[in-house]
């Protein structure tokens, strides 16, 4: 005879197969709160607080903001280069004030350099005259041109000079003139008739000159004249040296011929006298 079931027996098998069909799925987890049918809750906590978080969409920055940033960039770019034009400005003035401040002391000490010694022809630079009679300043230099060639430092004078608005002699005749007075041998005095700058002057002597194969000049002005002599006697192709007359002058003599001397060594003194 079999054996009769008691009903324990019954709920037992019956919770033995489900936990059978169970087996191998992982068993859902249960929080503190379950109920007591042992339903579980939704899980709640950081997993769930972070999934939250990526999923909301990021707001894009503001217009206005995008704009006021933009605007600080180019505000602060601006100033960037204004410093830097401004040290750029400075550095440029300080190198001009260095430069200028070097040439005058250049032209302050060349006026009070007298240089004679041998040379090809002596050139007398133009000043003023008064129909035919030398103004005090080219007499002057007339009267220093006459002593070196006494002295035997060159064979040749060549005096300069065109005409001036109203004059009816030129510079050179008048000079040419005067040299005769001093005792100049005529056919020791050469003329450059149509120089009316100091750079045509120059320039035309040299063409004159190199007709006669010659280019080492000793010139007479005045002291404050020497530096930039030398300097256009350079340019022109002229071997120079100077030997200035003993006539006085002032600070601000100087001072023009620092400022043109600064600018011809720059642009060049043929430039600068067609500027005028």
């Amino acid at each position: 005879m079999g054996r009769r079931r008691r009903p324990g027996d019954r709920r037992a098998g019956g919770a033995r197969r489900r936990s059978g069909r169970c087996r191998g799925q992982p068993a859902a987890r249960q929080g503190p709160g379950a109920g007591a049918g042992g339903h579980a809750r939704p899980v709640e906590g950081p997993a769930a607080v972070r999934v939250a978080r990526a999923a909301r969409p990021r707001r894009d920055p503001s217009p206005a903001r995008g704009g006021a940033r933009s605007s600080l960039t180019v505000v602060r770019r601006t100033l960037r280069w204004g410093r830097r034009l401004t040290i750029l400005a400075v550095g440029l003035l300080a190198l001009g004030l260095v430069y200028v401040a070097v040439t005058f002391v250049h032209v302050w000490s060349t006026a009070r350099s007298d240089q004679a010694g041998p040379a090809d022809a002596i050139v007398v630079l133009g000043a003023a005259q008064y129909d035919g009679e030398p103004s005090p300043v080219l007499r002057a230099r007339l009267d220093h041109a006459a002593e070196l060639y006494d002295a035997g430092h060159a064979p040749l004078v060549v005096v300069t000079g065109g005409k001036q608005e109203g004059d009816r002699v030129t510079q050179a005749a008048a000079g040419f003139t005067y040299l005769r007075r001093q005792g100049i041998p005529e056919d020791a005095i050469l003329l450059e008739v149509d120089g009316t700058s100091t750079y045509s002057e120059l320039a035309a002597t040299a063409r004159i000159l190199e007709d006669r194969g010659l280019s080492r000049v000793l010139m007479v002005s005045d002291g404050y004249h020497s530096a930039r002599l030398l300097a256009i006697a350079d340019e022109v192709g002229l071997d120079g040296a100077v030997s200035p007359t003993d006539t006085g002058y002032g600070t601000g003599a100087l001072l023009r011929e620092t400022a043109a001397l600064s600018v011809g060594r720059i642009v060049g003194f043929r430039r600068l006298d067609a500027l005028g």
